[in-house]
C-alpha cells in the first residue's frame, strides 16, 4: 500500500532512515498500544545511537499516544462482542452505535471521534467489558523526552489546490493498479485498510460503481474534510507550536529547530 498511503519512496528512505514502515499486511491489525510500544523502542534505539528521532504523522491519536504517554486500557478484543457490534454497525450505522456509547459512557463519548466506526467500536468494547468509562481507565505517563512539537498549516485557499494536485498525482502514479493488485491478492475490500480514504474509491471504480473522475473528486472532497477534522483535534493540544507555511519560510523552520537543538545541548 505504497501510493495510497504516500509512503516514503526508496529514494526518500535512502536520504534519511525511516522506521515502522511495512509492519503489517493489509489484513492484519496493529493496535494503538502496539504502535506506542514500537515507537518508544525505536526512539530509544535512535537515542542510543546519538541520533535525533523525528515523529512525523497526521493521525492525532497515535501522535498523542507517544508524545503524551497515554495509558491505553489493557482490554483484549472480545471476538464475540466485536462480531455483535460489527453486525449492529452494518445494520444500523455508526450513529446508532454512537448513541449507545453516549448512554453508556458520556465522558468517553465526548472524547471519541463519533464518526470513526473503529473508535466507537473500541470505546464500546471497553465500557461493556469492564463496566468502566474509557476515560476512567485512561490517563497519561509522559515520556522523559525533551520534545519540540510543530504543526504545519496554511490557508485553505492555498492548501486545497495542493491537496487536489496530490490526489491527481497519486492516481497518475497508479493508485487504481495498486488497489487492483491488492484485491487480486485476496485482500477483502471490506477490510479497514481497504476502506481507507483513496482505496475505497478505487475499489468502487473497479466494481464499476464510480467513474475515475467521480472517484478523484470524492477523494479530494473527503481529504478536505479530513484536514478540517485534523486541524480541530490538533488545536486542542496546548503544547503544539504552529507554523504557518504561508508566512514562514522553510529556512525559518530549520532555524527554529536548530535553536531548539542548541538549547538541548546547553543543558
Amino acid at each position: 500500500m505504497d501510493i495510497g498511503t504516500a509512503k516514503a519512496t526508496p529514494a526518500e528512505q535512502a536520504r534519511a532512515p525511516h522506521h515502522l514502515l511495512d509492519l503489517r499486511a493489509p489484513d492484519e491489525v496493529i493496535t494503538l498500544a502496539e504502535f506506542q510500544a514500537l515507537a518508544y523502542a525505536t526512539i530509544d534505539d535512535i537515542h542510543r545511537r546519538a541520533r535525533l528521532p523525528i515523529l512525523a504523522g497526521g493521525t492525532v491519536l497515535y501522535v498523542r499516544a507517544v508524545v503524551e504517554g497515554l495509558r491505553i486500557p489493557a482490554v483484549a478484543p472480545d471476538p464475540v462482542l466485536r462480531a455483535q457490534l460489527e453486525a449492529e454497525l452494518a445494520e444500523h450505522g455508526v450513529a446508532a452505535l454512537a448513541d449507545r456509547l453516549r448512554s453508556l459512557d458520556p465522558a468517553g463519548a465526548a472524547q471519541t471521534d463519533l464518526r470513526n466506526p473503529r473508535r466507537v467500536l473500541r470505546a464500546l468494547e471497553i465500557v461493556i467489558q469492564t463496566g468502566q468509562s474509557q476515560r476512567e481507565l485512561e490517563g497519561a505517563d509522559p515520556p522523559a523526552y525533551r520534545m519540540l512539537t510543530l504543526a504545519l498549516t496554511r490557508d485553505r485557499t492555498a492548501l486545497y489546490p495542493r491537496i487536489d494536485a496530490r490526489v491527481d498525482a497519486m492516481i497518475a502514479a497508479g493508485l487504481l493498479d495498486e488497489t487492483r493488485r491488492l484485491v487480486d491478492a485476496g485482500y477483502d475490500p471490506a477490510l479497514p485498510a481497504m476502506t481507507s480514504l483513496g482505496y475505497r474509491e478505487m475499489v468502487q471504480v473497479l466494481k464499476g460503481e464510480l467513474t475515475m473522475g467521480a472517484a478523484a473528486e470524492h477523494i479530494k472532497t473527503e481529504t478536505h474534510r479530513y484536514v478540517r477534522h485534523q486541524m480541530t483535534w490538533l488545536r486542542k493540544l496546548p503544547y503544539v507550536e504552529w507554523v504557518d507555511l504561508d508566512t514562514v519560510a522553510p529556512g525559518e523552520v530549520v532555524a527554529q529547530v536548530a535553536a531548539w537543538l542548541e538549547g538541548a545541548e546547553s543543558h
